[in-house]
């Protein structure tokens, strides 16, 4: 077959467990090096009750190359994790060569009663170490359940506030928008997200992750 340039190719696409047809750049016609991008996080994105291909990483690397975009995306979430978890195993979890991370930490503290100081010093070791080795970051945020009370709710919350303004990271408010609380796109157990609420979140994230993305891009270029 003749090679065309610079016109995209008809491909097969899966989507939600069916085929449609997608329009996407032909294979290898930009050359661009993937973008390796780590999920440090605990259960909610290390995919908890779901199968590998429905964990979150998962998910989001099917909805790039979908979009045409190049990059791999490993799943580093532990269950059960805290922010001080991630932060003893982040020099191990993200190897050399990661050029975004996506930090998904917190629940556990919020749901453990963890002082909301000692989370934030946790991520911000995280950041600080991420920052320092010039990987590009996405925070996602965690809000608390409304039983541990309005001021540690509070408290919790404006911690990543905190950080997002201290450090240069792609800001994601709530890694559960949309998905907290709506019992259909929960597991039996309230808390953790099912298949179709991994949808959800990737369909929300989605251009966080392409802004993160795009500054890795710059600073290659740069």
């Amino acid at each position: 077959m003749a090679r065309v340039q610079h016109l995209a190719m008809l491909a097969l696409v899966a989507v939600g467990g069916g085929i449609c047809l997608a329009l996407t750049p032909a294979a290898g016609q930009t050359g661009e090096k993937p973008v390796k991008i780590v999920v440090l996080g605990d259960s909610l994105s290390a995919g908890y009750g779901l199968p590998a291909n429905a964990a979150f990483p998962a998910k989001l690397g099917a909805a790039l190359k979908a979009k045409g975009i190049a990059a791999d995306v490993v799943n580093a979430g532990v269950s059960g994790d805290t922010a001080s978890g991630g932060l003893g195993r982040v020099d191990w979890s993200v190897p050399d060569g990661t050029d975004a991370v996506i930090v998904e930490l917190g629940a556990n503290d919020a749901l453990r009663g963890i002082d909301p100081k000692v989370t934030e010093a946790a991520l911000d070791g995280i950041l600080k170490k991420l920052t320092d080795r010039r990987i590009a970051v996405l925070l996602a945020g965690m809000q608390s359940p409304p039983n541990m009370g309005a001021d540690f709710a509070r408290s919790f919350g404006d911690l990543y506030t905190t950080l997002a303004g201290k450090y240069p990271v792609v800001f994601y408010p709530f890694f559960l928008d949309g998905v907290a609380a709506q019992a259909k796109l929960n597991l039996p157990d309230g808390i953790h997200p099912n298949a179709e609420g991994i949808d959800v979140i990737v369909e929300r994230i989605m251009p966080k992750v392409e802004e993160l993305i795009a500054r890795v891009r710059a600073a290659r270029a740069s």
